[in-house]
């Protein structure tokens, strides 16, 4: 699946609902390497656990719980201060932005559309995105960790509707996980699943949005 725009409605367009991460933010590669390196395991074992346990912090667990958790799972009791230092890098990274999937944002946050943003997020991310820049001309901000639920629970995506007051038919979902576009697509939302800046431009093109 890659988008779904066009062809099961001709409702125009009201409303852009942006995933977050791997779509408006992008790791830098040298955060990844640290978080490795500061693990003390291989990359597989450490990537396997850090995915493994993220559900549940993006949900609402706390920073320490989280860590210890990964740590569990390697078989690792880290120091404090590496604890901290791996959450300090983890989260660093996450705020770095993708630059041209943020200058499509940007446009769309100056046109008449609502924009809004749907991120599987940890307090921890939340809590400083509600002031980035880059997010000040979304409509709306949705993170799984004040919901309760992440994607791709079709409740998150009602909540979401229900709050914008959206007509799914009329709402376009950006996500780069298909599960989360699958769910959206279930629910009549009209969704693109992003593999890069390019293909969204283009649909953006497309649908004369922005």
């Amino acid at each position: 699946m890659t988008s779904r725009p066009l062809q099961d409605s001709p409702s125009p367009i009201t409303t852009v609902v942006f995933d977050y991460g791997e779509v408006l933010s992008v790791p830098p590669p040298e955060s990844r390497f640290r978080l490795v390196a500061l693990s003390g395991v291989p990359a597989e074992q450490f990537w396997d656990a850090y995915w493994h346990e993220r559900r549940a912090y993006d949900a609402g667990l706390d920073s320490r719980e989280y860590w210890d958790r990964v740590g569990a799972r390697l078989n690792i009791s880290w120091d404090p201060a590496v604890r901290q230092e791996l959450w300090a890098t983890d989260m660093g990274g996450w705020l770095v932005p993708e630059p041209e999937a943020a200058a499509l944002a940007a446009r769309l946050t100056a046109s008449p559309l609502r924009v809004a943003l749907l991120s599987n997020a940890p307090h921890d991310l939340a809590a400083p995105l509600r002031f980035s820049p880059l997010l000040c001309g979304f409509d709306a901000l949705f993170f799984s960790c004040e919901i309760g639920l992440c994607k791709p629970d079709s409740r998150v995506y009602e909540h979401v509707l229900r709050e914008l007051g959206a007509d799914p038919h009329e709402t376009l979902f950006i996500d780069d996980r298909e599960a989360n576009i699958r769910a959206a697509a279930a629910l009549g939302i009209r969704v693109h699943h992003y593999t890069g800046a390019a293909g969204l431009a283009a649909l953006l093109q497309q649908l004369s949005l922005g």
